[in-house]
């Protein structure tokens, strides 16, 4: 543990066996070598605190906390106690009672530097910047070191970042941070590159961009040495905020001459240019162009520079640089932009980008400078393009089936960046089918053919020829969608599983598969995939959604649960680690690392997958516990779910999903556009907003079930029952409107591209009935309580009206149950089908009945003891009328309609099961395929068998449980 490595305690000899069982993780012996201590040692606090650790480690939280007080209110100063509380508290997330541990040791020592800075920084993880500020002048009034007085500056530019008033920021925190610098600079104490940054991030910030310019040029600029090109770097930025184009074309002209590939500094040359040209600046007559130098001011002087750079590249023996090249076309690009006849000057398009490929096209970036440029190719010349290509890539003899191969790597990666250019100008996507399959067979002898030079390749690297592989999967997509025949995907996912077993790490085989499998229904084989990919931190918000959006959708609820945990993990470990991120930023100066620091964490806590996994999660956990192993009030107690508070933040939510994760080299036309990313993210939104008012109404019910409870055991709180009726009024209103929303989304029908953002479950969960169902379940909840407050002997029109609910109830789940029917996995024939839309309608039934069933325990709370009120009254009158009220038996014609739903769904799913389960895939031919080959697709389709079996397993289970739970229900 860190408090071990610097203990100047005496007792450190009696402390040591506790530190290491802790280490080593046996916390049981910890406690149990902590109270033989404190047996012999009673007032050894730092014991009693390593007590604590081990109880919070074996989930005694309580005790832990209990125990740890006991120790805090005494106030201790020595350094094991004190740290090991620190650790304790960081471990039950309660960073700011570090703070209140530093703050009593600093007033009992005063004159400690460690104290003092271990106080700063407790401050820092729970982010009080004032208290920081202050901590950081008091450290240095006692330690006069300049790190300590740059951590109060720092401090105060963290105020102003975070302040809610810009003014306030602007006017008072930055120009006070802005003197406490100057103070220092006068007093010639400036001493690192840190407090240097720090002052020209004030000047910044405050707009003060000659001043900051000073301050680069001048010597304290001098000390920035960590980064290359750091003083010009950010003398580029100022001259681009202050508008002075002639300085910035004359810095990065000077930079460029330096180095001609550094490509930062092309697209402020040619801004400059443009900017000269609009203000028809011209040079003065006498002296220099500016305090940079030479200034280009038109076309043909920057015409000029590009070319000569270039020709300097053609005289060099040397490698080459592709900076030069790339400028010209990105030149013609702007100039064809702005109209402007001196593109000609820089030659033909078709010319230039045949000669980057001469250059260029042995190297895999090839492709991705290219691509960039094509639309400079008017669509008469994308054949020729490509032929003047194919022409510039050396290709061996013909093999047996007429095909020419490569010889060596080189001329692969020529010949596949062909393919890839090609695919890219829509010469692919134009082919009829026959033409696409005769693709498809070149593209895998390709593949195949390539494989020999990666046969000693270890199993990280990738195959030189696995862009083949991948390419020829698209088009089988392409076929796919284009045809509606899904062969074509099984097609494809063999393929890929044959590329896979090559190439174990490529990542895009894998993002692939997992889609296609999706796509097809099955999400078993998908959670290997992706688990496999071993994504790293940030990637599980921005790749996370290809998960989560599938598992619960297609039936696999415990792998659903599982996804969002995982996710979560990160999300809630973000909040600590970006303060431990900080801190180390404070300790080694690096000032403007801080702000970025702050916005990732705010980036993360805004970001529309962890509200996601969040809502969706908490949902998974009551629809598979609720009422089954809890009551559905404890369920949402456990998960301190609150009905009142939304903690969405719906006007800041942040889309980080990476949309571009899958490699294409689809034409501009088929990728994903800006508007399509917009109609996502409203898409994502609407359907959020829809499971989040679900879930804080389940919540409400909840609470409303709690209260009921509290008033049959005359503990009763009106008010509070009020409060809550009325929040339920209030979210079922905004259910309403939500659910009118959503149905004007889904009416728009927006189709995404297969590699772009996944459609969410909204148009299929109203076109299955289930938000409406759903809806009007919770509404029922509204009548109960007007019928708790009539009684059932004056409410007849109000026990009709339920009656009728009931039924409805009953009939809309019969019709989402009929959305089901069908064979959820076919063989036609000599090929396989999958129906995932009928796997997807079931889940929708399973989630609908679970929510009815909680409305349906909730009933039965309230209508048990109006029954038995009602009894009561007719003993005292002697009333012998014993018919029950309609109310009553509608409510048990209602729980009899849902157990024989519910019998009727289980003979649906054992039907399916018993149909799935005897497909006899092995039967499949596979005509045209190699005896590897089928055996890759039959792989694929044994996967996507035994996901469906599983999925159709664990909706049965539910429903079982379901099933058990209203058979309980008796009024």
């Amino acid at each position: 543990m860190a408090a071990r490595g610097h203990v100047q305690d005496p007792n450190d000899r009696r402390l040591r066996p506790i530190y290491d069982y802790l280490d080593n993780g046996n916390n049981k012996m910890a406690i149990q070598q902590a109270d033989k201590l404190l047996k012999k040692h009673k007032d050894l606090h730092c014991a009693k605190v390593l007590k604590a650790i081990g109880l919070q480690r074996t989930g005694k939280q309580d005790e832990a906390f209990t125990l740890a007080q006991e120790v805090a209110t005494l106030e201790p100063t020595d350094d094991n106690s004190l740290q090991a509380l620190t650790i304790l508290y960081r471990e039950m997330h309660r960073p700011e009672l570090v703070t209140k541990l530093y703050e009593a040791a600093v007033k009992k020592v005063p004159l400690s530097e460690e104290y003092h800075s271990h106080l700063f920084m407790a401050y820092a993880r729970v982010g009080e910047y004032k208290k920081m500020q202050q901590a950081g002048m008091a450290l240095y009034k006692i330690v006069p070191k300049n790190p300590y007085y740059f951590w109060s500056v720092m401090s105060l530019v963290m105020q102003a970042i975070s302040a809610q008033d810009e003014k306030l920021a602007q006017t008072m925190f930055l120009p006070l941070a802005e003197r406490m610098v100057e103070k220092m600079v006068k007093e010639e104490k400036i001493e690192a590159e840190a407090e240097v940054q720090l002052y020209f991030m004030i000047l910044e910030r405050l707009g003060k961009c000659v001043e900051a310019l000073d301050v680069i040029r001048g010597p304290l600029g001098e000390k920035l040495t960590s980064e290359l090109q750091s003083r010009e770097n950010k003398c580029m930025m100022l001259y681009r905020r202050l508008q002075r184009w002639p300085e910035c074309n004359a810095l990065a002209h000077k930079l460029l001459l330096k180095n001609p590939d550094d490509w930062q500094f092309y697209p402020a040359y040619f801004d400059s240019l443009f900017h000269l040209i609009d203000q028809s600046w011209s040079p003065p007559e006498d002296g220099e162009h500016c305090p940079e130098g030479l200034v280009h001011h038109t076309v043909a002087e920057v015409v000029r520079f590009v070319e000569d750079r270039i020709k300097v590249e053609d005289c060099k023996e040397s490698r080459l640089l592709r900076g030069p090249y790339l400028a010209r076309l990105d030149l013609m690009h702007r100039l064809r932009e702005r109209g402007l006849p001196e593109e000609s000057q820089l030659g033909d398009p078709l010319e230039l980008m045949v000669q980057i490929f001469g250059q260029f096209g042995d190297k895999p970036c090839c492709i991705t400078d290219l691509k960039l440029y094509l639309h400079l190719l008017p669509p008469d010349q994308h054949v020729q393009f490509i032929n003047r290509l194919s022409e510039a890539v050396p290709l061996g003899e013909p093999a047996d089936d007429g095909l020419h191969f490569p010889d060596d790597t080189n001329a692969l990666q020529r010949h596949l960046c062909v393919c890839q250019l090609r695919r890219a100008l829509g010469l692919h996507h134009a082919l009829h089918p026959d033409g696409k399959l005769q693709l498809i067979a070149e593209l895998k002898a390709h593949y195949r053919h390539g494989l020999k030079f990666g046969t000693n390749a270890l199993k990280t690297e990738l195959q030189f020829s696995d862009m083949y592989c991948l390419m020829a999967a698209h088009v089988y997509i392409d076929l796919w969608k284009e045809t509606g025949d899904e062969d074509m995907a099984w097609q494809s996912l063999g393929l890929l599983l044959e590329g896979l077993s090559h190439s174990p790490s490529n990542a895009q085989f894998k993002l692939l598969l997992l889609l296609l499998y999706c796509q097809l229904g099955a999400f078993e084989p998908v959670v290997d995939l992706y688990s496999s990919l071993d994504a790293k931190h940030v990637q599980h918000d921005t790749i996370g959604f290809l998960l989560t959006r599938y598992a619960e959708s297609l039936g696999q609820f415990a792998a659903a649960s599982q996804s969002c945990n995982f996710s979560l993990r990160f999300f809630h470990s973000n909040q600590k680690d970006t303060s431990e991120y900080i801190i180390q930023a404070y300790k080694y100066g690096a000032f403007e690392k801080i702000p970025e620091f702050i916005a990732l964490r705010n980036r993360l806590n805004q970001s529309l997958h962890f509200a996601q996994v969040r809502t969706e999660r908490m949902l998974l956990d009551l629809f598979l516990e609720a009422d089954i192993v809890l009551s559905l009030e404890e369920s949402v107690k456990a998960m301190s779910l609150s009905a009142e508070e939304d903690d969405i933040p719906w006007d800041n939510m942040r889309d980080n999903r990476d949309l571009t994760v899958f490699t294409s080299w689809d034409p501009k036309d088929r990728q994903l556009t800006e508007e399509q990313r917009r109609q996502s993210l409203e898409e994502e939104s609407v359907w959020l907003r829809i499971r989040s008012l679900t879930l804080r109404l389940l919540a409400c019910l909840s609470a409303l079930g709690h209260s009921q409870s509290q008033q049959n055991s005359e503990i009763g709180n009106e008010n509070g029952v009020l409060e809550k009726s009325s929040l339920l009024c209030s979210l079922l209103t905004q259910l309403s409107q939500t659910l009118q929303t959503a149905a004007q989304t889904a009416d728009k029908h927006v189709q995404f591209p297969l590699l772009g953002p996944p459609s969410t479950r909204l148009s299929a969960a109203l076109a299955s009935g289930c938000c409406q169902c759903q809806a009007a379940a919770l509404h029922l909840s509204v009548h109960l309580q007007e019928l708790e407050a009539a009684g059932l002997d004056e409410s007849s029109e109000l026990q009709t009206q339920i009656c009728n609910t009931f039924k409805s109830l009953v009939v809309q789940l019969q019709e989402i149950l009929n959305k089901c029917k069908g064979d959820f996995l076919e063989m036609t024939g000599i090929k396989l089908k999958t129906h995932p839309s009928l796997l997807e309608n079931l889940v929708f039934f399973v989630e609908t009945v679970c929510i009815v069933s909680f409305v349906v325990s909730y009933c039965a709370k309230i209508l048990r003891p109006l029954k038995t009120s009602l009894q009561k009254k007719k003993k005292k009158k002697k009333d012998a009328n014993t018919a029950l009220p309609v109310v009553v038996c509608g409510f048990q014609e209602l729980t009899a309609g849902l157990q024989d739903l519910l019998s009727e769904a289980l003979e649906l799913i054992k039907l399916q099961e018993t149909m799935v389960t005897a497909l006899k895939l092995a039967a499949l031919t596979l005509e045209g395929h190699t005896q590897e080959e089928a055996s890759f697709v039959r792989s694929a389709m044994d996967k996507v068998q035994s996901s469906y079996l599983r999925s159709l397993q664990e909706a049965a289970d539910l429903l079982k449980k379901r099933a058990e739970t209203i058979k309980t229900l008796k009024i």
